[in-house]
């Protein structure tokens, strides 16, 4: 492959990945996200405003840049998550992982046989990646199952035990939901703190990073709690603090002139 970025560098050279998330369907601020020093960028096709088409557009403003591109997929389905991956992504995250079986679903659809079912026919990531992507794509691709609910927790060493899962990606806010909380990025205390614990505990143990969903001044907390990968920023919030700071300045200004 002409170009090697993927995150699994990362872990395996002992770093924590820190990312921002793509809600909206700009190419210029996925350009700029790209550039702006994370480590990977991920398109959200799931909550986002982002279409195949729209993400296809994203994958191409990021593709000359240092960031690893990723992809949340709509649901845990194979056709969708083989067309993000033929269109140049470097890793998927996928909602609603509760089970042993759903994460080998996920897995398989992220392999090329005999290690999964994913289709040849990269058109995109052959072209972009070189004539060695068949050969690397296995190894380099990261295959991310969603941990976000009370159900996946109580299974998580069951989940975790199934070969070819990269990392698992903590929703906060489902997650937070299904234990009866509020939905946020954070619910100090149990149960929620405990479930947290529980999903890393049991990543340690089985050799697989642990990622949550997070904003730049939770990520102290969470790579003391042992996350590894960690999202802290994204275009929306981004973009609407912008703005509302803006205009509350202008306005005080005024105000008090």
């Amino acid at each position: 492959m002409t170009e090697t970025r993927s995150l699994k560098t990362v872990w395996n050279d002992g770093g924590t990945a820190l990312g921002g998330w793509l809600s909206l369907r700009e190419p210029l601020l996925a350009e700029a996200a790209a550039n702006s020093g994370y480590d990977y960028v991920c398109i959200d096709m799931q909550h986002g405003l982002s279409d195949y088409e729209q993400t296809v557009t994203l994958l191409h403003a990021m593709a000359r840049l240092p960031t690893v591109p990723i992809v949340r997929v709509p649901w845990n389905e194979q056709g969708i998550i083989g067309r993000v991956l033929d269109a140049g992504a470097m890793g998927v995250i996928i909602p609603m992982v509760n089970s042993a079986e759903e994460a080998r679903r996920a897995v398989a659809a992220c392999r090329f046989a005999p290690r999964g079912a994913r289709s040849f026919g990269p058109l995109v990531a052959g072209t972009r990646y070189g004539a060695g992507y068949f050969g690397g794509a296995d190894d380099l691709v990261a295959c991310i199952p969603m941990i976000e609910t009370r159900q996946a927790v109580e299974a998580i060493d069951d989940i975790l035990a199934v070969d070819g899962i990269d990392a698992v990606y903590v929703g906060p806010a489902d997650l937070s939901i299904t234990y009866g909380l509020q939905p946020g990025v954070d619910n100090p205390g149990e149960p929620f703190d405990g479930a947290l614990a529980r999903v890393v505990d049991s990543c340690q143990r089985h050799g697989v990073v642990p990622g949550i969903h997070a904003i730049a001044s939770l990520a102290a907390k969470r790579h003391q709690g042992g996350f590894r990968m960690i999202t802290v920023g994204n275009d929306a919030g981004a973009a609407m603090a912008g703005l509302r700071a803006d205009a509350s300045t202008a306005r005080n200004a005024i105000t008090s002139a």
